[in-house]
């Protein structure tokens, strides 16, 4: 039997209109989505209360008071000079260890410069010094 001019074979081509259409929606959702993944969160986090850390040498201690004067421990420095300051303090210690002290109505942003300048010293423990809650039955 001959088959006349009947083209019945099969297509052995993939179509692929499909599976870019289904690409192309994820991709624009992957695009709308991402941005919303980098910004933060408001959490409320909770109160906790700490031990406190006991230190071999005398720990030492950056103050920032509420006028924005720097102190490494009793000895005014300016924000200029805190890095090289530290790093000569810090060159025959063992202990690298410092804590930040800061009064509560500082800024956050001179807060931060001076957390960056305490880890370009190459400082890397780097302690909060906080105040305990005080309880209702406290006040």
């Amino acid at each position: 039997m001959a088959f006349s001019g009947n083209n019945n074979n099969f297509m052995s081509d993939i179509n692929v209109t499909p599976f870019v259409d289904v690409m192309l929606v994820l991709l624009i959702i992957f695009m709308v989505t991402a941005p919303m993944m980098i910004e933060g969160v408001n959490v409320s986090l909770p109160e906790a209360t700490s031990e406190s850390l006991s230190a071999e040498q005398d720990p030492l201690i950056i103050t920032i008071d509420k006028n924005n004067l720097l102190y490494i421990n009793d000895y005014q420095v300016t924000l200029d000079f805190l890095q090289e300051k530290l790093i000569k303090i810090l060159d025959g210690r063992v202990d690298q260890e410092v804590y930040l002290k800061a009064d509560k109505n500082i800024s956050y942003g001179v807060v931060v410069r001076v957390m960056s300048e305490i880890k370009g010293a190459g400082i890397e423990k780097l302690g909060m010094v906080t105040e305990p809650i005080k309880s209702d039955k406290e006040k």
